[in-house]
């Protein structure tokens, strides 16, 4: 995927991404990271085609994004959000199923292989103990787990995720990422995370891409970006500390 010079404002307003150009190669592993208001989930709903750019472009495989056909994006790209709405009691096993759709032909209802896709997905994130109970019943942890099993049962190429980690605990974080790095040694998958869990991106990631303003504040390997005078460029924060411990580093804030 390849995005060049894209721009997007809400209503009019000032731009909440501002001539963003970015390229993901196949089988990286990208963070992107900022202040709140800094525009990065706009620009990763840019990424998925959830919102069009108002000028500039992004492009999947060369191709315009706007131009694939729904189901084939869907094939390539699969996205999780901060939130979603799971007001129904549908099994966890069904809301993962629903992510074998892009698989499925017209007016035809998943197979039996697709309910194995599906268990796998959920066992893939540690969460195969979830597939019958309901969702309304689960923490925000643990639907954050089966939303991520429902964009894996999509076999996608690409993962969108954002702040994915935000309702986990520590365990559930650190067993998120190592899920995400074997699955870019075994698929090939190419990951695109929004975190502000800085310690979670010094080592697993292959690239920081930060954000200010709706602008590119930095980029480059997590050793080069998460240095205390960049973060505090960053963040706007004089409080901000970075110390390098073996090969992560260690993020925090003077109070």
């Amino acid at each position: 995927m390849e995005a060049r010079d894209v721009r997007f404002s809400y209503g009019g307003g000032a731009p909440a991404v501002r001539g963003i150009s970015l390229r993901i190669a196949d089988g990286s592993m990208t963070a992107i990271i900022g202040a709140n208001g800094s525009g990065k989930s706009t620009l990763i709903r840019l990424l998925t085609g959830l919102l069009a750019p108002q000028s500039g472009a992004v492009q999947l495989e060369g191709k315009l994004l706007g131009q694939w056909e729904p189901r084939a994006r869907a094939r390539r790209i699969a996205y999780v959000p901060q939130t979603m709405l799971l007001a129904f009691p549908f099994p966890a096993i069904d809301v993962v199923l629903s992510g074998r759709t892009p698989h499925v032909g017209s007016f035809r209802l998943e197979s039996a292989a697709d309910r194995v896709k599906a268990l796998e997905a959920l066992d893939t994130v540690g969460a195969a103990h979830l597939a019958e109970r309901y969702v309304t019943a689960l923490s925000g942890g643990e639907r954050q787990m089966v939303m991520l099993a429902r964009a894996l049962a999509q076999e996608p190429r690409l993962l969108l995720l954002d702040e994915p980690s935000a309702a986990l605990d520590l365990k559930h974080r650190a067993a998120l990422i190592r899920t995400l790095v074997r699955l870019r040694a075994e698929r090939g998958l190419s990951v695109v995370m929004v975190t502000h869990d800085l310690q979670l991106t010094s080592t697993a990631f292959d690239r920081i891409l930060a954000l200010r303003c709706g602008e590119i504040a930095a980029e480059g390997a997590p050793a080069e970006v998460l240095e205390r005078e960049r973060l505090i460029e960053i963040y706007g924060d004089p409080g901000v500390q970075a110390l390098r411990v073996g090969s992560q580093t260690v993020v925090w804030t003077e109070l």
